[in-house]
């Protein structure tokens, strides 16, 4: 999940090269990173890299590690990132509940607060909603630098560029709503930003280190998937990738929120709705078999609500249908594994706060 690996010592590009600098000094932990060591991991020339450090050390971002014997000459002085210079509030909208955490600049949750939510009650209800609940984390951080943002992370599709809802399924009076533009506004001015909930748990766990190319599958109350290809969160052109659940599997099946027939999601919460939880756990594979087949992925990764109701039967369920793909077309998956926490969502969407700061892909 870095951004691109060298500076350049131009200033259109001061922003980028502060990002690789805090990155590394992110990186370095309490130990910390000299700055002739941030100039060869960079690229960027000494003098750069004092300029950025002095600046970051003048806003509370960095602040001196200690001192590091040189091989010749006079000690190093070493630096580190202050992670309680700067937060982010996540916020995590589900159909029936909100979670929210504080994350220092570490990502580590500070705070976090948890309450019930009727997403279709109305925009004015639900914006008050989350309001007070970054209101209540925003005095958490009281003394720290000013609030870097807030992630909100929710059921799709919607477009994360411009933070416009299209139709949730099951909530069609949000189609369009302008949901940044209408909540920052409501939080007077703070940054935000708006997600799909599954591509917030794949930026969390891409920035947490989970490489390469993966899906997380996450069923709580609807079925999404977040799409990680070649390091990077997968949104597609539109932002509309990962709307992994509405992929009809039973062209004469049940009716889903979406309008259509025998989508995977329908299938799937009604055999969890009759206490099927291998029947659901099949649908879920066989979904994710075709998502497999379709992008080469090295790994499906499972989680939600309804998936921590019965880990073993759904992560068994699931492996057992890419095993059974894999006899008949020789070509393996890689690991199926559980993703676990209640609060996943909202530390995601904190990251689609944090992730941009140091270069990474938010």
């Amino acid at each position: 999940m870095r951004g691109a690996g060298g500076g350049a010592n131009l200033l259109a590009l001061r922003s980028h090269n502060t990002a690789l600098v805090l990155d590394l000094l992110r990186t370095a932990g309490t130990e910390g990173i000299s700055r002739l060591e941030l100039a060869e991991r960079t690229g960027l020339t000494p003098q750069a890299v004092s300029k950025i450090t002095a600046r970051l050390r003048e806003e509370g971002l960095a602040a001196e590690a200690g001192r590091r014997a040189s091989t010749g000459g006079k000690p190093r002085t070493v630096l580190r990132l202050v992670p309680e210079a700067g937060h982010a509030v996540g916020v995590h909208l589900d159909r029936d509940e909100l979670r929210a955490v504080l994350a220092d600049l570490d990502g580590t949750v500070v705070a976090r607060r948890h309450a019930p939510l009727d997403l279709g009650a109305g925009a004015e209800a639900v914006l008050g909603r989350v309001a007070s609940a970054v209101g209540e984390l925003g005095a958490e951080a009281a003394g720290t630098r000013s609030l870097l943002g807030v992630g909100v992370a929710l059921p799709g599709p919607l477009d994360h560029r411009r933070g416009v809802l299209h139709r949730v399924t099951g909530f069609p009076e949000w189609d369009g709503f302008p949901l940044r533009e209408a909540l920052s506004a409501r939080l007077g001015g703070v940054p935000v930003v708006v997600d799909k909930d599954t591509n917030a748990v794949a930026l969390g766990l891409a920035v947490g280190g989970e490489g390469g190319s993966f899906a997380y599958l996450h069923l709580g109350t609807g079925l999404g998937a977040g799409l990680v290809i070649g390091g990077s969160v997968h949104r597609g052109p539109r932002t509309g990738a990962g709307e992994f659940g509405h992929q009809v599997v039973q062209l004469d099946g049940p009716r889903c929120g979406c309008g259509d027939r025998g989508c995977v999601e329908a299938l799937c919460l009604a055999a969890v709705a009759r206490g099927e939880t291998a029947e659901a756990a099949r649908v879920l594979g066989t979904g994710a078999a075709n998502l497999v087949g379709l992008l080469d992925i090295d790994r499906v990764l499972v989680g939600g609500r309804t998936v921590e109701g019965a880990p073993e039967a759904f992560v068994s369920g699931v492996r057992g249908v890419l095993e059974a793909r894999a006899r008949r077309t020789g070509e393996e998956c890689g690991v199926v594994r559980l993703v676990s926490g209640e609060e996943r969502v909202a530390e995601g969407a904190a990251q689609l706060v944090l992730a941009p700061v140091f270069g990474q892909d938010g």
